[in-house]
């Protein structure tokens, strides 16, 4: 097809505006010596070792999730285990006292007994903590945004 072409539009029909013309075309090589099938090899393998790498990625999750939901359990069990120590000991400091305050047992007893009361607790506490650090990373683990 074929028209005419004008900087103006005014000037579109008169003479001395450029001639332009139109014609699909379809290039189809003939010869391209196996560089699309190479291409297409390429492709291929780039393909599947993206799909290796991101079913190692989901494995990889699953696995950190599994590990995480066993140690929340086992940091649950431990908690159970120093906090019946925690009763125990409170009541031995309780027991050093009123020995220390009936006159039959010393001081020494009840500050050997509350040293080892807060031994007990500083383990809790520091449990607890390990508690609440493993809780966020299961939570970014399962897809929780960080902060």
């Amino acid at each position: 097809s074929a028209g005419t072409a004008s900087r103006e539009l005014d000037g579109l029909f008169k003479d001395g505006s450029e001639a332009w013309s139109f014609t699909p075309s379809i290039t189809l090589p003939i010869f391209d010596y196996g560089r699309r099938s190479a291409n297409l090899d390429l492709a291929t393998v780039r393909k599947d070792i993206a799909v290796a790498d991101y079913e190692r990625t989901v494995q990889q999750a699953f696995r950190e999730v599994a590990d995480l939901l066993v140690a929340r359990e086992q940091l649950a069990e431990q908690l159970k285990a120093v906090e019946a120590q925690e009763r125990s000991q409170q009541r031995a400091a309780d027991i050093a006292e009123a020995r220390y305050r009936q006159g039959v047992g010393s001081f020494l007893e009840v500050l050997d007994a509350q040293r080892q009361l807060f031994a007990v607790r500083q383990g809790l506490i520091q449990l607890r903590r390990t508690q609440w650090a493993t809780a966020a990373q299961l939570y970014k683990a399962l897809g929780g945004e960080e902060g």
